[in-house]
């Protein structure tokens, strides 16, 4: 399952001193690790990587955020 390592190798990586584009490649990159970790967990509903996901969706949240600024 390579696809996990990928994901905890972006979850090790450092999200300070990004540039606007360094940010939206990591948002795309957050985006494809959670759809691929969701086709996995369709077939065999495993929790621990419904973990996973929830992970990188809170990271990918956390760059969003950044992208797109506070809402009102």
């Amino acid at each position: 399952m390579d696809i996990l390592e990928e994901a905890a190798a972006f979850e090790k990586t450092k999200m300070s001193h990004m540039s606007t584009s360094d940010r939206v490649v990591a948002s795309r990159e957050a985006k494809r690790l959670i759809l691929a970790i969701n086709e996995i967990y369709k077939k065999n509903k495993d929790p621990k990587l419904m973990d996973v996901m929830k992970r990188l969706t809170i990271k990918k949240k956390r760059i969003d955020i950044r992208l797109k600024g506070r809402p009102v």
